[in-house]
């Protein structure tokens, strides 16, 4: 970032993260990626982003075949994680033109139209492969599960009808999990009984937020005009959340909790939110120094085979905020792909000409 030498490391670590991924992790919950659900959606999202942003054609080449493989697997009933695996469809589309993909993926957009439930404030219900419902739950996961799905869709077809769900989706979301006083989000919202259950300001449901907001609003700005709304939530979202980075540049597993354990891939989503944020005009560059502080911390939690450490286990809306500390920590396709999509960046943003950015 501020040399050739770090940004060299920062490419050798992405291409090392990445390498990681795609080794046979089966018989792994975190680390298989042969399976269909919300974990190994993630990692493909990322490694498409790393193939596209730093012409890596070996990885996207990755993701054609890892479709390929393993779209057989997608039969079922559809739930809001399920949806994280299409996400990859729209630029599938693109690269190949074949229309199946395109074909399959205007009908999961549908079934999110037109099917999959809602809470009675028209939020779409969380919903998971498991045999667990989490009735009139809005939770943060939903937006970059499913809704950055859609935006992609709506951008590639050019249908209005999926931009204008993509952004009432993330008004409705900002808007039921925003903590009011201090920017930040909660992890979930319960529209049955109107509260936000354990209130927990978690530091991943955070990160989901921060980075599919940008990236959804950048798929649907040439079809219709977002709320002003969804700025101004996310502007106050982002100086809460850099009011609570850690010394470490990590932020806790729970953002109020400076107690609490530091957690890498939340970290990781949120410092590549806020450079989003950044590059599409939204926070100024004094949001860099919050970014470039997380990309050290973070690059210090890889190991020397690219494994993404200190990742918190895959988790449902809590029963307390102290439960939030007590979950293990262990290798995830959504820890190494939130990680690379930060490196990819980074790295991106120095081969096109933004290296001073970060400058000391």
């Amino acid at each position: 970032m501020r040399d050739q030498q770090q940004y060299e490391e920062i490419r050798a670590a992405a291409a090392s993260v990445y390498n990681r991924m795609t080794t046979d992790g089966s018989g792994d919950w975190g680390m298989a990626i042969d399976c269909w659900d919300w974990v190994p959606g993630v990692g493909l999202i990322a490694i498409m982003y790393y193939g596209e942003q730093l012409e890596q054609t070996e990885a996207v080449q990755y993701v054609h075949h890892w479709m390929e493989r393993n779209e057989r697997l997608a039969g079922g009933e559809l739930v809001i994680n399920a949806v994280a695996p299409y996400t990859v469809l729209p630029a599938l589309y693109e690269l190949t033109g074949e229309r199946r993909y395109l074909d399959k993926a205007a009908a999961v957009g549908d079934w999110l139209l037109r099917e999959a439930p809602r809470t009675r404030e028209g939020a779409l219900e969380h919903t998971v492969t498991e045999a667990a419902a989490f009735p009139e739950q809005v939770w943060a996961d939903t937006l970059f599960m499913s809704v950055l799905f859609m935006a992609k869709l709506a951008r590639v077809t050019g249908q209005v009808k999926y931009a204008e769900e993509a952004a009432k989706q993330l008004e409705l979301h900002l808007r039921l999990l925003q903590d009011e006083t201090t920017g930040l989000l909660f992890h979930g919202w319960n529209c049955g009984e109107g509260h936000h259950m354990s209130a927990a300001r978690w530091a991943r449901a955070n990160a989901w937020v921060v980075l599919a907001t940008p990236w959804i609003a950048k798929e649907i700005d040439q079809l219709i005009a977002l709320p002003a709304s969804i700025t101004e939530r996310y502007t106050k979202l982002a100086q809460g959340l850099v009011e609570n980075q850690g010394a470490d540049g990590l932020w806790p597993t729970v953002l109020d909790r400076p107690d609490y354990y530091s957690e890498t891939s939340g970290s990781a989503g949120i410092a590549a939110g806020l450079l989003s944020g950044i590059q599409l005009g939204w926070l100024k560059d004094e949001y860099l120094q919050a970014v470039e502080q997380a990309l050290q911390g973070i690059i210090s939690h890889i190991a020397a085979d690219g494994t993404v450490l200190q990742v918190s286990g895959g988790t449902p809306v809590l029963e307390s905020i102290a439960a939030y500390n007590s979950v293990p920590c262990y290798p995830s396709q959504y820890g190494q792909g939130l990680t690379l999509i930060l490196l990819t960046m980074a790295a991106a943003m120095y081969e096109g000409g933004g290296c001073d950015a970060t400058a000391e």
